[in-house]
């Protein structure tokens, strides 16, 4: 039922004039321009202190993207679907169709940023919180434990004061500050303000000190604040190879998203967290094509510009016209199926670079214990691994649970078969499975490209590519997750509305912190 390409569509109905609708109140209310409700303004905050705040902080289905009501917008994606727009005997006689067009846009707000709003709570869509298994974690390096985790948290600080010195405070400190700053886009958000570049939206956050932070390394930002090397090469690349697959040379700015991510529990709901990609699908009532977006042209027409958006599925290829265009699929060198554009001058080039394969193997079986150095395998007190940058051959290592935990469910014993998730760089060998498992009932594996690369010397994109069409990944190749993904759905959806009725002052503004303030 998915599709390989995303773009969610406006189709045109401008035949007839209307004044701009009042953002904030009266029957033209539009959600997209709302006060944030309270539980999304803490939900960063919550998520870094481990409670039960970001319902999707997890998601495990990459590329899902919140669609609009009603069957007014369109797309194809990967995997998010396409939205067929209906025909012009549809809508109601008595309603202007630009009116109706306002409600369309405020309906893209909402929706596409549903992940960055209340509207994204569990209960909203159906769904309750998993609850939690507690285990135990520890670093590998190829011979021996370099961190292990005990069930007393003092003892724990302690062990880290003992091998690290104050480099974890260090560490803590400079993860809260950038989240501290970044955290800023949720009010910037609510009162409206969107910007057309990934570097225009950094620098709203933390000025030139942000868009630094993605053309130097982790490594390098962490020195320059007291931390150590040995803590960066045990803690902090084990952390980064887990959640990116990639060492401390990656840029700061990701490298602090990935950390921020690292120290509380991440918040999953029962039955697996791609239930609330597809509940909040189900909650647009969107009307669904089955098909793959192919091409974006630009249309000859005087005033706003026009594209025609074609698509193929088993039935055939079609297109339509459309006044906005969202693209939201990545568009990188790797990947084959990207979407052609066409009568633009200058063209568009948004290819960027490459993306990060990620392999992650589901292994039924029992742990072979003495590989990290117990014998008996009814001592072997840990769930989760992770791995400094030896061994090569695989990142993670961690005791999986059910989507759905019943009470009286416990972890299976050491010695006992449990399921296991090895994620790793490359499909596992046979010879590298029997060195981890001392034997398997059954191996499942499943390889795709995660995220971008990501580099410092990647330029930042921009989120338009022209006057109405957009890029919503493009925020992806400064940090890549669920989070940053729904924060980039909602500033498109705000760009969308504020050049559609060229509200200007909310786009690319300076200084914001002070405006805010002042409207305040």
């Amino acid at each position: 039922m998915l599709s390989t390409q995303s773009a969610h569509l406006r189709r045109s109905k401008t035949s007839q004039p209307m004044r701009k609708p009042h953002p904030g109140g009266g029957t033209e209310k539009l959600p997209m321009t709302e006060p944030a409700p309270r539980e999304m303004r803490l939900m960063r905050a919550s998520c870094r202190r481990g409670t039960a705040a970001c319902p999707i902080r997890s998601c495990d289905q990459r590329g899902w993207k919140a669609e609009q009501p009603a069957g007014r917008w369109g797309g194809a994606g990967s995997p998010a679907p396409t939205l067929q727009c209906p025909s012009p005997g549809v809508l109601p006689p008595s309603l202007p169709a630009m009116a109706h067009a306002a409600r369309l846009l405020a309906a893209l707000a909402a929706l596409l940023a549903a992940a960055a709003t209340g509207d994204a709570r569990p209960s909203k869509i159906g769904l309750r919180h998993r609850r939690e298994v507690g285990g135990r974690s520890a670093i590998f390096n190829g011979e021996n434990f370099v961190l292990e985790e005990t069930d007393w948290y003092l003892l724990n600080l302690f062990r880290l004061w003992w091998h690290y010195g104050i480099s974890f405070l260090r560490l803590q400190m400079w993860v809260e500050e950038v989240m501290e700053k970044f955290m800023r886009i949720y009010k910037y958000q609510a009162h409206g303000y969107a910007f057309s570049g990934v570097e225009e939206l950094l620098y709203s956050l933390g000025e030139s000190a942000f868009v630094n932070m993605t053309q130097r390394s982790v490594a390098e930002s962490l020195l320059q604040v007291g931390v150590t090397q040995r803590f960066i090469d045990d803690v902090v690349s084990a952390v980064l190879r887990a959640s990116y697959g990639q060492s401390a040379a990656m840029p700061a700015f990701a490298g602090a998203m990935s950390l921020a991510g690292a120290q509380g529990s991440l918040w999953s709901v029962e039955g697996g967290n791609k239930l609330v990609c597809s509940g909040l699908l189900k909650l647009t009532k969107a009307n669904v094509i089955h098909a793959t977006v192919t091409t974006v042209t630009l249309q000859p027409t005087e005033g706003k510009p026009l594209y025609r958006v074609r698509y193929e599925n088993e039935a055939g290829t079609g297109s339509d016209n459309y006044d906005i265009v969202v693209i939201a699929t990545p568009l990188h060198l790797d990947n084959s199926s990207t979407i052609a554009f066409e009568g633009f001058d200058p063209p568009i080039d948004v290819v960027q670079g490459s993306f990060q394969p990620t392999v992650v193997s589901l292994v039924h079986g029992y742990l072979n214990s003495s590989y990290f150095g117990f014998p008996d395998p009814k001592l072997f007190p840990f769930a989760n691994i992770l791995t400094t940058d030896f061994p090569s051959f695989f990142c993670a290592l961690d005791n999986i649970c059910p989507v759905n935990i019943s009470a009286s469910f416990r972890r299976k014993q050491p010695q006992e078969a449990a399921v296991w998730r090895v994620q790793s760089p490359q499909p596992l060998l046979r010879s590298q499975l029997k060195t981890l498992f001392r034997s398997y009932y059954s191996v499942q594996t499943a390889e795709w490209q995660a995220h971008p690369v990501h580099s410092p010397h990647t330029p930042l994109p921009r989120f338009t590519l022209h006057d109405q069409l957009f890029h919503l990944n493009a925020l992806e190749w400064a940090a890549s997750s669920v989070e940053v993904t729904a924060v980039a759905a909602k500033n498109v959806a705000l760009l969308a509305f504020n050049r559609w009725y060229q509200d200007l002052d909310k786009i690319d503004q300076k200084d914001l912190m002070h405006k805010v303030k002042t409207e305040l």
